[in-house]
């Protein structure tokens, strides 16, 4: 079976993605399937294609399970076009508020995340309080 590198290298940073937004999902102990879903959207969103989300989050699960920093999932992230790294941000805080409430643990995460994705702090604020007022209704 032969793979176009270009796929290859998307599928790693998918992964890494994917490894991201489920450490995010976990790290209030609760991890959802309302969390899971809005993983996949993202995933889709970013041009995963559907056939390939289980392999992806598979693997994505098995890279956070195997990981000891975020660190891992953030090099190549830091790096794509500034509306897909926005699109990441409001999967997370998605995350966070899809159970109504974010705890300590969950906007320190997002505190670091935003200096290691290079997003200022004024747009991680207004992603927030956009995303905090959708799952409020």
């Amino acid at each position: 079976m032969f793979f176009k590198k270009e796929e290859i290298n998307k599928n790693n940073y998918l992964i890494k993605i994917c490894a991201l937004l489920i450490h995010t999902a976990k790290i209030d102990e609760d991890y959802t399937q309302d969390e899971e879903r809005i993983i996949k959207k993202t995933l889709i969103e970013l041009g995963l294609d559907k056939e390939k989300i289980s392999e992806i989050i598979k693997q994505g699960k098995n890279l956070e399970e195997n990981s000891n920093q975020i660190l891992d999932f953030t090099k190549e992230v830091k790096n794509l076009p500034e509306s897909e790294k926005i699109k990441i941000i409001e999967a997370l805080w998605s995350i966070i508020y899809s159970n109504k409430d974010a705890d300590i643990y969950e906007t320190n995460l997002m505190r670091r995340l935003g200096g290691l994705l290079y997003i200022d702090n004024k747009a991680m604020g207004d992603i927030k309080e956009r995303v905090k007022k959708e799952y409020s209704k």
